[in-house]
């Protein structure tokens, strides 16, 4: 299909109930049709993986269709530079977890990448990091536990950042990487404790909701 055509589709998909529910969960409607996720996954499906066409989806600026790109590209034609040129243009915190795990933590710049997100004022960028983290921990399975252990003094570091989608990704990471293994288990709940010492109103929520998770695990 051309953009064109995919379009129309999104078009005749969209649900004007579920566009505005879109504000109630946070999320910035101007861009968007108001097409369900779930719908977004089965046309993804019929489409199957196509660079090109992922580029131009992205191109055309549609909530729907940048996401509807995220699940179509192929993450070894991704290069990256178009993991920055695309980071660049999140605007919502949905938009940014749904291109980073459908696609950036498939990429074999996955790990680089969060680290440089992390460092990053913007904070739908500086999110981007720490979502990579935790969609990298779900999703390389082969991954060794040196990776992780390794991101664990990052998340330590930005765990002072009271910004909501960003202390939310911190959190999500840390109990993604202490949800691996047991040995990931201890070494996260240590960093979450060394965490609750900095005695912020960010670090202590960080702190107290991984912990809550991960002691029961």
């Amino acid at each position: 299909m051309t953009v064109d055509e995919i379009l129309n589709q999104l078009k005749q998909k969209s649900n004007s109930t579920y566009h505005a529910g879109m504000l109630r969960f946070g999320v910035d409607n101007s861009k968007a049709l108001g097409v369900p996720i779930p719908q977004l996954r089965k046309l993804a499906k019929s489409l199957k993986k196509n660079h090109q066409l992922a580029l131009k989806l992205w191109d055309t600026g549609i909530h729907e269709a940048r996401i509807l790109a995220s699940m179509i590209d192929d993450p070894a034609l991704v290069a990256p530079v178009q993991m920055d040129s695309w980071t660049n243009d999140f605007y919502s915190w949905d938009l940014c977890d749904q291109v980073c795990g459908n696609l950036f933590d498939r990429t074999p710049f996955a790990i680089e990448k969060a680290l440089f997100y992390t460092t990053h004022q913007e904070e739908y960028i500086k999110r981007a990091g720490f979502v990579l983290m935790a969609e990298y921990a779900v999703h390389n399975k082969t991954a060794a536990d040196t990776v992780f252990i390794a991101l664990l003094p990052v998340i330590e570091r930005e765990a002072w950042d009271e910004r909501n989608f960003v202390k939310k990704a911190v959190n999500w990471a840390l109990r993604q990487i202490g949800k691996r293994n047991e040995l990931l288990r201890a070494a996260s709940i240590a960093s979450a404790g060394r965490i609750l010492l900095q005695n912020s109103k960010a670090a202590k929520w960080i702190a107290t909701n991984a912990l809550k998770e991960l002691v029961n695990e």
